[in-house]
């Protein structure tokens, strides 16, 4: 297993089309009042570690750098972006109804969607994407993404096929701190 520096790593909060039930990718819908909330949940919890010395790098969609911004008020400045952050390309299917999709293409859930989309990026795509992103961390960094982008992060750095994606744990309102291959979920009350 390769060697990387201690990371946080957050995903964004709750979305207008997160409660409506629509795939974003590479779209982007704002934070709902409870994302906001999330997001500030994440900065009390990221307010209880010693992250001196951390970079802070965020996707560049809206609804990733506007948690950032919240998440890391009084916290780490500047936030730098990075498109390897980004959430999984959804290809044609960006901005569609999940549910729908799943009646309609008889998927077994919404993970399978990722793969199946037409003109999708696909689990393989992201996994090289992200394997590259962590392996040019130069040092410590808390890293705000987006769910799938985040539990494929968070699969790498802990050693694990991309088969377990959907086991991994996954969140809103909540932070990851992986350091030496190990996961710790943490929350407000943890």
């Amino acid at each position: 297993m390769n060697s990387f520096p201690p990371v946080y790593v957050l995903r964004h909060g709750e979305t207008e089309w997160n409660l409506t039930g629509r795939l974003q990718g590479r779209f982007d819908s704002a934070l709902t009042p409870e994302g906001i909330v999330q997001s500030r949940m994440q900065r009390d919890i990221l307010r209880r570690h010693e992250l001196a010395g951390f970079a802070a790098i965020s996707s560049p969609q809206g609804r990733a750098l506007e948690t950032a911004r919240i998440a890391l008020e009084g916290v780490i400045d500047p936030i730098a972006t990075d498109p390897a952050l980004s959430e999984i390309g959804l290809g044609d299917w960006a901005g569609e109804d999940r549910a729908a999709l799943i009646a309609r293409t008889g998927a077994c859930d919404g993970f399978a969607l990722y793969e199946l989309a037409p003109g999708g990026e696909g689990f393989a795509a992201l996994r090289s994407r992200c394997e590259r992103f962590l392996r040019g961390l130069e040092g410590p960094s808390v890293l705000i993404t987006h769910g799938i982008t985040s539990r494929m992060i968070r699969l790498i750095l802990t050693g694990r096929p991309t088969a377990e994606l959907r086991r991994i744990d996954g969140g809103q309102g909540v932070v990851f701190r992986v350091a030496g291959g190990r996961q710790e979920r943490l929350t407000i009350g943890g």
